[in-house]
C-alpha cells in the first residue's frame, strides 16, 4: 500500500520513491512510460502484484523524473539523467546492490543501467520490453515511422481517456473499472503535452548494441500475444543478452498483473531467491453486499447513452459515499451494480439499506443480497462460496428489497435490525436449502418530492395501464401487442403520460409508479 513518498536528490531535481516489505533482496521496480507513485495502488490487481513483490525482497518504487510525483522537467531527460536518477534512489534508499525489474518502457532504461553500473545490480528482470520500439535495418518487429506518426497526433487529444486498453490488458476490456482506473492514472501521471515528448522519447530509443555488454543474471518474461511489444523483441533480447533466459507467456496481455500474475511472480521469485513459493491465500471472515440495478438495460436505452453513463457515475458516488460511511472496500463496480465486502455483519445490512433508500432519489431501483462467510481474497477480489450465495441471494430479491441469508440474520441478533421472512431456496450450483430474510422497513415514500412529480389522479385508466407496463422495462412495440393496440396509439399515450406528469423519461415514470402504487 501507499504510506507515502519520500524524495531523493539527483542534481536539483527531486525524485519520489517508496520502500516496502522487509526481505533480504533488494529489487527496483522501473514502471513504463508513465507513472505515478500513489495512483499505482488504487488498482486492486497492481496492489496485490507489488505486495507479493515486496514479500520476498525490498522493494524499492519510484516516478522517473518528468512525471507522477517527481519533479516536471523540461526538456525532458535523457537515459543518461534517468540512470542518475536510479543510482540517487538507491543511494537515499541504502541500497548499495539491488536487482531491477524493468515493465515495458522500463525495460530499457533498466538494461541499459545494468551494462553500465554492473556492480550495483544483482540481477536484471525484463518484463515486456524492446530494444527498439521502431523497426529498424536488421530488427523488422517494432512499429513502423507512418504508424509512429500518427500515435503522436493523437496522443494529446485521448490522453486521459483510457486509450490504449486494447493493447495494453485485451484481458481486462469487460472490466470497466481497469479502464476507469487507467484514464486517471494516465492523467496523474502526466500531461497530454508531457506525454506526447514521452513518448516521442522513448520511441527513439536504441539499445541493441549495448545488449552483449551486459553481464548480470538475465530473466526475460514476455507475452506471446503482446501488442505493445512484440514476442520477437524479448527474443532479441534472450539472443543477445549473454545468458539470459527467456519465459514466454501464454498470453495477450502487455501488463503483467492479471492472468499471468501468478507465473510472472513465481518466475521473479525463483530468479532471485531458488525458489518459489504459491501465493498465500488472503482468507478472510466478511460480509459480502452484492447488488444491482433493475431494468438497467431499460433505463440505458429510454436515456441514452450520454444521460445513462451520468446516471451510472452518481450511482457510484452515492455507492462510495456510503461504503467509507460503513466501513465496507469497494470490490467491484459496474454500471449495474456494486460488490462489497465488510468486516461488520450489521454495518454491510444498514449500507445495503442506505444505499437503496438513496438511489430511489435517483429513480433507480436497487436488488441487494448479503451473505458471511469465509473468503479467499486473489488479486483484492473475493473468491469461493460466500460470493455465489450472495449473489444469488441478490438475484432472489424483489426490486427495492435488501435480502439477506439466514446466516446474516443469525449473526446481528441484538442490533436493533428487523427483519421479514421470505422462505427459503434452492441455487443452482450450491448445496442445501437457504432461509431468506428481507432486512429493514421497506424503502420509505419521500417526504420530499421532485420538483417535477405528477399527480396520480391525472392519468387515465389506459394511460395507468400504459405506465406500468412501460415501468417494467416493455418498449411500445410490445406494449402495443400486449394491450392490442397500434404501436402508433402508444407512442400517444407515452408522449401524453410524460407531458401530463410533467416527466422528461420513462424512468421518472417507474420511479413515481414505485412510490405511488402502493
Amino acid at each position: 500500500m501507499f504510506t507515502g513518498a519520500k524524495y531523493a536528490r539527483s542534481g536539483d531535481v527531486n525524485i519520489a520513491y517508496q520502500v516496502v516489505g522487509d526481505g533480504p533482496i533488494d529489487l527496483v521496480l522501473v514502471l513504463g512510460w508513465v507513472s505515478h507513485l500513489a495512483y499505482v495502488w488504487e488498482l486492486p490487481a497492481i496492489a496485490a502484484f507489488l505486495n507479493r513483490l515486496a514479500s520476498f525482497s525490498r522493494l524499492i518504487l519510484f516516478d522517473k523524473r518528468g512525471c507522477g510525483m517527481s519533479d516536471r522537467v523540461h526538456p525532458l531527460p535523457t537515459l543518461e539523467q534517468r540512470m542518475d536518477d536510479v543510482r540517487a534512489v538507491m543511494d537515499a534508499a541504502g541500497s548499495a546492490k539491488a536487482a531491477l525489474i524493468g515493465i515495458s518502457e522500463g525495460g530499457v532504461m533498466s538494461a541499459l543501467f545494468a551494462a553500465t553500473y554492473p556492480e550495483r545490480v544483482a540481477g536484471l528482470i525484463i518484463d515486456g520490453s524492446y530494444p527498439s520500439a521502431l523497426r529498424r535495418p536488421g530488427y523488422p518487429w517494432g512499429t513502423t515511422e507512418d504508424q509512429f506518426e500518427r500515435r503522436l497526433v493523437i496522443v494529446k487529444d485521448v490522453w486521459g481517456t483510457g486509450w490504449g486498453m486494447d493493447r495494453y490488458a485485451p484481458s481486462q476490456l469487460a472490466n470497466p473499472d481497469v479502464a476507469r482506473w487507467w484514464a486517471t492514472f494516465t492523467q496523474f501521471s502526466a500531461s497530454p503535452r508531457d506525454a506526447e515528448d514521452l513518448l516521442r522519447m522513448n520511441m527513439l530509443i536504441d539499445i541493441r548494441d549495448v545488449l552483449p555488454a551486459i553481464r548480470v543474471p538475465t530473466l526475460i518474461i514476455h507475452a506471446v500475444g503482446d501488442k505493445v511489444a512484440p514476442i520477437e523483441a524479448g527474443r532479441y533480447f534472450a539472443e543477445h543478452i549473454p545468458n539470459a533466459r527467456l519465459v514466454e507467456l501464454k498470453s495477450n496481455d502487455h501488463w503483467p498483473y492479471f492472468g499471468d500474475a501468478d507465473q510472472v511472480i513465481g518466475e521473479i521469485q525463483e530468479f532471485l531467491t531458488g525458489a518459489r513459493s504459491a501465493p498465500a491465500p488472503e482468507t478472510m471472515l466478511a460480509t459480502v453486499l452484492c447488488t444491482n440495478v433493475t431494468q438497467a438495460g431499460a433505463h440505458a436505452i429510454w436515456l441514452g447513452d450520454k444521460r445513462w453513463n451520468q446516471l451510472v457515475d452518481s450511482h457510484h458516488v452515492v455507492v462510495r459515499k456510503a461504503l467509507a460511511r460503513y466501513s465496507g472496500r469497494e470490490i467491484e463496480a459496474g454500471e449495474r451494480g456494486i460488490t462489497a465486502v465488510f468486516d461488520g455483519t450489521a454495518r454491510a445490512i444498514r449500507c445495503a439499506i442506505d444505499v437503496r433508500d438513496q438511489l430511489l432519489d435517483l429513480g433507480l431501483r436497487v436488488q441487494a443480497g448479503l451473505h458471511a462467510g469465509e473468503c479467499e481474497m486473489g488479486d483484492g477480489r473475493p473468491r469461493g462460496a460466500a460470493l455465489h450465495v450472495a449473489s444469488s441471494v441478490m438475484a432472489a430479491a424483489q426490486p427495492g428489497e435488501v435480502l439477506v441469508s439466514g446466516t446474516i440474520k443469525d449473526l446481528v441478533v441484538g442490533s436493533g435490525l428487523e427483519f421479514s421472512d421470505r422462505g427459503s431456496r434452492e441455487f443452482e450450483g450450491l448445496p442445501g436449502s437457504w432461509s431468506l430474510f428481507a432486512a429493514g422497513p421497506e424503502p420509505p415514500v419521500r417526504d420530499r418530492q421532485p420538483v417535477r412529480a405528477g399527480i396520480p389522479g391525472e392519468l387515465s385508466r389506459r394511460e395507468r395501464e400504459v405506465a406500468q407496463l412501460l415501468a417494467q422495462g416493455l418498449s411500445n412495440k410490445e406494449i402495443a401487442g400486449r394491450l392490442y393496440l397500434s404501436e402508433r396509439t402508444v407512442d400517444n399515450h407515452v408522449h401524453h403520460i410524460l407531458d401530463k406528469l410533467r416527466f422528461e423519461s420513462r424512468v421518472q415514470v417507474a420511479t413515481w409508479l414505485a412510490r405511488n402504487e402502493h
